[in-house]
C-alpha cells in the first residue's frame, strides 16, 4: 500500500507542477496580479506577481521530499511505546506509511489549493471555501491518530501485529 501511495502522491505532485505550468504559460494567461494568500474567510489578502504561483508547488516539492528523506532513517523516529527488536518491524513500517499518507496529503492540499486559486482567477471571483483547511486538518490528525494507535497495539506482547 505504501508503494502506491508514493506513486499517487508523486504523481499528483506533476499534476501541480503542470497546472501551475499551463496557467503561466498556457493559451488562457492569468492576470498581471493576482491573490497569493487568503484569508480564514477565503478572502484574498495578498496580491502579486503570476510568477509567484509556482512558489506553491515548489513548497510542496520541498515538503515531499523532506517526508521522503525523513522515512529513510526510521531509527530516529520517536514511536509512542517502547521499542524493541521484536516490535521495532511493525512499528517502522506504520511510521512509514504514516508519512506516505502524509505526503499524499500534502501535495493533495497544494494542488488544491493551487487549482482553486487559478479557478477563482479566471472565473474572476477571487475567493476561496473555507472549509478547506479544517477538513484538511481532520483527515491529516485522524491518520496520525489511527496509525499511533496502530503502534502502540502492535507494541502489546504477543499482539501478534508484528509480522504483519
Amino acid at each position: 500500500m505504501r508503494k502506491a501511495l508514493e506513486v499517487i502522491a508523486l504523481g499528483v505532485l506533476a499534476v501541480l507542477f503542470w497546472i501551475t505550468y499551463s496557467a503561466l504559460y498556457g493559451p488562457n494567461p492569468l492576470p498581471d496580479r493576482v491573490p497569493t494568500h487568503f484569508d480564514i474567510t477565503g478572502q484574498p489578502n495578498a496580491w502579486g506577481s503570476p510568477s509567484a504561483m509556482f512558489l506553491l508547488p515548489a513548497i510542496a516539492g520541498v515538503v515531499y521530499l523532506l517526508l521522503t528523506v525523513g522515512a529513510l532513517f526510521p531509527a530516529s523516529f520517536k514511536f509512542p511505546i517502547r521499542v524493541t527488536a521484536e516490535n521495532r518491524p511493525r512499528l517502522e513500517a506504520l511510521s512509514r506509511q504514516m508519512l506516505a499518507f502524509l505526503k499524499l496529503y500534502m501535495v493533495c492540499l497544494f494542488t488544491w489549493i493551487q487549482w482553486s486559486m487559478i479557478d477563482a482567477m479566471r472565473q474572476e471571483r477571487f475567493t476561496m471555501s473555507p472549509v478547506t483547511m479544517p477538513v484538511f486538518l481532520a483527515v491529516v490528525l485522524g491518520t496520525t491518530l489511527a496509525h499511533i494507535v496502530a503502534m502502540i497495539r502492535a507494541g502489546r506482547p504477543g499482539s501478534g501485529l508484528q509480522d504483519r
